[in-house]
């Protein structure tokens, strides 16, 4: 990502403060200037105050959204301009997304549920591809289970093992343990840990210090910009200078 910025306009009328009144709504900037780049195989959390613009920054990377401004490629695809069903391929081809609530179908099972994905791809081989994903997590032994015969962390293993079966680029997780008690919690991040000894490359969003120390480089935002990146730090101590204000951006999923 170089120079992204993304901004939601204030609209007059409608609802809320200022409804039909003739007052012009404020423009919100939930990204300026954000320049990240984030290596092949790279652990990253992205942290930040509620309103920092994280879930706008996991959208963006998700391609979920686009930006105002700026250019973003991943895996070396420049997104800018893309048609909506161009995104929909970018991201079931390049993107496994694992969400606080799991969004799994409740009359599908496991194995099911883990093939989704695939099913719009039309892969033939969806249901063995399945089976190992949920093999990868531990749920060798609950693939025919629905979501209703599933502890909280079960659950959210299957949506790990979905993210996990289209062999992403790139792992992008919301808040993966606000749903869990700390017990199951801390399972969890141990198995984002051995994803990432395995080579994944994962980025985290959350506001929860103890899931954020998990990573191996930590991103704060606030107000819209990147506030410190560890990165910074790193490469200043390798070249004996200061932090880099202003680095060059994307996502790498070729080196």
């Amino acid at each position: 990502m170089s120079e992204i910025g993304k901004t939601y306009r204030g609209e007059d009328g409608g609802r809320g403060a200022g409804a039909g009144t003739g007052e012009e709504r404020t423009d919100v900037h939930a990204l300026d200037g954000v320049d990240l780049v984030i290596r092949r195989g790279e652990y990253v959390a992205i942290t930040g105050p509620s309103g920092s613009g994280k879930s706008t920054l996991m959208n963006l990377l998700g391609c979920l959204d686009v930006a105002d401004t700026g250019t973003y490629r991943l895996a070396g695809t420049d997104v800018a301009g893309l048609t909506d069903d161009a995104l929909a391929h970018i991201r079931n081809r390049f993107v496994g997304f694992i969400f606080q609530q799991w969004n799994l179908l409740a009359r599908t099972s496991a194995l099911g549920n883990v093939m989704l994905p695939l099913a719009y791809r039309g892969d033939p081989d969806r249901p063995a591809r399945a089976r190992a994903a949920l093999q990868s997590v531990g749920l060798g032994n609950r693939m025919g289970h629905r979501p209703n015969q599933l502890s909280g962390g079960e659950q959210q293993r299957v949506a790990i093992a979905r993210a996990l079966v289209t062999e992403p680029a790139l792992l992008l997780a919301d808040e993966p343990t606000g749903n869990l008690d700390s017990t199951t919690g801390a399972d969890i991040l141990s198995l984002f840990d051995r994803l990432h000894e395995a080579g994944r490359t994962i980025v985290v969003v959350t506001h929860d210090a103890s899931v954020a120390a998990h990573a191996g480089r930590r991103v704060r935002l606030r107000d819209g910009r990147i506030e410190h990146d560890d990165a910074w730090t790193l490469a200043g101590r390798a070249a004996g200078a200061s932090p880099v204000a202003n680095p060059p951006g994307g996502i790498d999923a070729d080196r």
